[in-house]
């Protein structure tokens, strides 16, 4: 793994860190590099239940693009892969949280929304800047699903930022911590959710998709095929049988 993004896994958990401090995190080609692979592995890897993804240092969680090398390649439009696995087609079936403990800005907050979950620092804050660049963002489009208009229009219209505690008021983050609780507190969570079922949380996923792309009565219609799988799984046995016995399920992902 390159040094632009460190990785740690514990019991099933896996943090990312995107290590470019002194660029305030923003994302270069080694850093899309580096993500995308890290992406992959934790999309194909069994034994990896829940990602985490954070910044280095304490002044950005990602401040979007790396705007000096947008300028020296006198980029126009971004390829589709620019924010590796964070594009709005791509669906990763396994939870993932965002830790944001300073500034998510542009394509920084793209990487926050991505998150099933978003917890934020005190010191956290959240901006579309691209406005304020003559830049775009079409992957802002999933906002429209996640909030009230009027707070859309204040993000994209102003390009300014709003603080970690707004964002908790409007929905974007689900706690607002201490800085020097907030990886400790994505652990915990992180930990809390890799000890559910696999093959539940990923039907989960693909619910949370489809009730966002579509109406309840579709959503209700496909509900019970993304479960199906769920109750004839052998962890469909093992779970009730595990609380009977008093004891932690052993989930066998089948």
């Amino acid at each position: 793994m390159a040094d632009v993004l460190l990785r740690e896994v514990r019991d099933g958990v896996v943090l990312m860190t995107l290590n470019r401090p002194d660029q305030r995190n923003a994302v270069n080609q080694e850093l899309r590099t580096a993500l995308a692979e890290a992406m992959h592995d934790f999309a194909i890897d069994a034994e990896l239940r829940v990602a985490v993804i954070t910044g280095a240092g304490d002044r950005a969680f990602c401040a979007g693009a790396d705007l000096k090398e947008l300028a020296a390649n006198r980029t126009h439009q971004p390829p589709r892969d620019y924010f590796a696995e964070f594009g709005p087609d791509d669906f990763v079936e396994k939870p993932v949280i965002t830790a944001v403990n300073g500034a998510a800005y542009a394509g920084g907050f793209r990487m926050a929304q991505f998150g099933d979950m978003c917890l934020a620092s005190t010191t956290a804050s959240f901006a579309i800047s691209e406005a304020k660049w003559s830049r775009g963002a079409p992957w802002a489009a999933p906002l429209t699903r996640m909030l009230p208009r009027r707070i859309i229009a204040e993000l994209l219209l102003t390009a300014q930022p709003i603080s970690a505690e707004r964002a908790h008021q409007v929905g974007l983050v689900n706690e607002v911590v201490e800085p020097h609780l907030l990886i400790p507190r994505a652990w915990e969570v992180a930990r809390t959710i890799a000890d559910n079922a696999p093959l539940s949380l990923a039907a989960f996923k693909w619910l949370m998709r489809v009730g966002g792309e579509a109406g309840v009565a579709a959503t209700s219609a496909v509900a019970s095929e993304l479960f199906r799988h769920v109750y004839d799984s052998e962890d469909a046995i093992e779970g009730p049988l595990a609380f009977r016995e008093g004891r932690k399920p052993m989930w066998r992902n089948r």
